[in-house]
């Protein structure tokens, strides 16, 4: 199975307050979402995290990549410290990519387009950074922690919101 996620600031304590998530302390807000990740992410399936995975300030990216299930496919946020780019625990990094999955074109960056790839063929852009505040455009979405319950989310599951 292959799940998007993004935004998840891993060590950050910036998050707790500007996004408000429902955490007293840091070592609180990633052991859940570790056990987020871990409960719906097995440990072959592929996993893209669409950016800002940690800080650098604080932990070792290293150990919590050995923590999370999953093959994981890093797209550069504009938080991810050169740690986090480097660490061999990635299957891959890159600023953009595309896939086909289920016969759609998905269209991958940390960053929410105004116009993308194949936009007018139905492809779909699959982003962060906004944390759940920008509103989409059509076949648009923003796939960060912080508007799907603090986890990693499927293709059915990211078409299936917008039709609630």
């Amino acid at each position: 199975m292959i799940f998007f996620t993004s935004d998840t600031h891993f060590t950050d304590t910036r998050v707790l307050k500007i996004d408000r998530r429902p955490f007293s302390t840091m070592a609180e807000h990633d052991a859940a979402l570790i056990a987020n990740w871990n409960a719906v992410v097995g440990v072959e399936d592929e996993i893209w995290h669409l950016g800002d995975f940690a800080s650098s300030k604080y932990g070792d990216p290293d150990e919590f990549l050995g923590r999370l299930n999953g093959v994981k496919h890093l797209i550069i946020g504009n938080n991810d410290p050169e740690c986090v780019v480097r660490t061999k625990a990635w299957a891959s990094v890159q600023h953009y990519a595309e896939l086909t999955l289920n016969g759609h074109l998905i269209i991958l960056c940390h960053y929410p387009f105004r116009t993308w790839n194949k936009m007018g063929k139905k492809s779909i852009n699959l982003h962060g950074h906004s944390h759940g505040r920008l509103k989409s455009l059509t076949r648009q979405f923003d796939v960060g922690v912080d508007p799907f319950s603090l986890r990693p989310v499927t293709l059915p599951e990211i078409l299936k919101s917008r039709t609630r």
